[in-house]
């Protein structure tokens, strides 16, 4: 009996998602719970499992098809079972209502596979052999089970892993793979790819020790060709409606303010090593994020939000930490960061940053944020102004760490030493917050973090 793959409920608001990509093309062999498609909703980017182990028979939703939550997009048949006919797919099928232009409704709807040039079948015609596109038997022959670890991570990886490493010219086999059963997952081969070389390094973000995104690659133009047009993902178009409702919501305003992070920076090398062996970066974020949480408890008006005529305060603290991606922004939440020490913080950063780069957060990791954290200075910036995230109230922008000249006053007497300065901004909404409270905030802040008084 054939399984079906239903469009997951990602969140109690969420009504529908966008199939943005298929890892599996008909007639390939998936195993439970191996990534099988992945989705974009509202929220969250994310993959999706496969419910059973099996042969994927039937796809019904194709690659930028938008599609209510529980209808079927796919459906897996026992192992070696026949595909099902491709064209007509998704118009037959009664449980996908999906929204489709004039135009491709005159087409029959061929299962979109995406290019795979590692496991790729070849294309001509063998008499006997049942291999796809095999008239005289129309048998998938399944594929034979990888025999070796670098077969296994191969063959496991997905067309995007494949594609970035063949652009790169990278040999997946030599990468450890995090995935199911060794799979190579897209955040292991940019974090392979982001490691120091020899010659020029890519930039690494200081406040976070994420690597920094590739730069995006300019479009193909065919010859003869003056623009293209690419249509917006489904994120770039979240993220275009939430910045202009928030524009049109708030009354933005930015203080900005120099920090010396000299003794943050000497408490950070001083513990690092200690972390490390415990598996964990210690970056100047956790420090960030502590001073934060004091000044949150002392102005608790920058930790509210607001509706049409009332003031909405917030008895936990969760920390919003935007997270830039090769394919646009998401803002995890750290949830109850009030209850963490510097340990706590560092490790949970670092574990929602992984999965927001391999697409495992769930709708409730990126939900229930009181205040928001963003890092311009991952590019060399000296501050930026931040978008409120909305229904917050504040959003603080990070600044590159720096160091530079600067007078230190002492009751000795003015001198010329080197620190390490940043610019932090805050961005708040003035229908509620007044500037006053604003560098109050600021100011505590400043206080705590050049006093590198913290909990470890």
């Amino acid at each position: 009996m054939a399984t079906d793959v239903v469009m997951p409920q990602m969140g109690e608001s969420i009504a529908e998602g966008t199939v943005s990509r298929w890892l599996k093309k008909v007639g390939d062999k998936v195993e439970r719970d191996e990534p099988l498609l992945e989705i974009s909703t509202d929220k969250v980017d994310a993959e999706i499992p496969s419910p059973a182990a099996g042969t994927l028979t039937e796809i019904l939703a194709k690659e930028g098809d938008t599609v209510p939550v529980n209808a079927v997009v796919a459906r897996i048949g026992a192992e070696g079972e026949a595909a099902a006919p491709a064209p007509a797919a998704a118009q037959e099928s009664p449980s996908l209502p999906v929204s489709q232009s004039p135009s491709e409704e005159k087409k029959p709807a061929q299962p979109e596979q995406p290019s795979n040039p590692a496991t790729q079948q070849p294309t001509t015609e063998q008499p006997t052999t049942g291999q796809p596109g095999d008239r005289a038997t129309g048998q998938p022959t399944p594929p034979e089970e990888p025999t070796s670890l670098d077969d296994r991570r191969r063959t496991k990886s997905s067309p995007l892993v494949r594609k970035i490493a063949k652009e790169n010219n990278v040999d997946i086999s030599q990468i450890p793979g995090t995935g199911v059963s060794g799979r190579v997952t897209k955040s292991d081969i940019l974090e392979f790819i982001q490691q120091p070389k020899p010659a020029a390094e890519q930039p690494r973000d200081r406040a976070t020790a994420q690597p920094a995104p590739p730069q995006p690659r300019g479009p193909q133009f065919a010859p003869g060709e003056n623009i293209r047009l690419e249509p917006l993902s489904v994120m770039r178009k979240r993220i275009a409606q939430h910045m202009i409702e928030s524009k049109n919501t708030s009354a933005h305003v930015t203080t900005v303010f120099e920090v010396d992070f000299t003794n943050v920076d000497k408490l950070r090398r001083r513990h690092k090593d200690d972390y490390g062996q415990r598996g964990v970066k210690l970056t100047y974020l956790p420090f960030i994020v502590q001073a934060v949480i004091q000044g949150l408890r002392e102005f608790p008006i920058l930790n509210a939000s607001m509706d049409e005529s009332n003031v909405v305060y917030h008895r936990e603290m969760n920390i919003g930490i935007a997270v830039a991606l090769e394919w646009g922004l998401i803002v995890p939440v750290l949830k109850h960061a009030d209850e963490l020490n510097v340990l706590g913080i560092a490790r949970a950063v670092n574990d929602l940053g992984d999965r927001a780069r391999a697409k495992k957060l769930s709708p409730d990791d990126v939900q229930g944020g009181t205040f928001t954290i963003t890092n311009p200075g991952i590019f060399g910036s000296l501050f930026g102004t931040p978008i409120i995230n909305q229904p917050q109230v504040a959003i603080l922008g990070v600044g590159g760490v720096k160091k530079r000249p600067v007078v230190v006053e002492t009751k000795e007497g003015d001198f010329i030493a080197i620190r390490s300065m940043c610019y932090l901004a805050l961005t708040f909404d003035h229908r509620l917050i007044d500037g006053a409270i604003a560098d109050q905030f600021m100011a505590r802040m400043k206080s705590l973090i050049e006093a590198a008084q913290f909990t470890m």
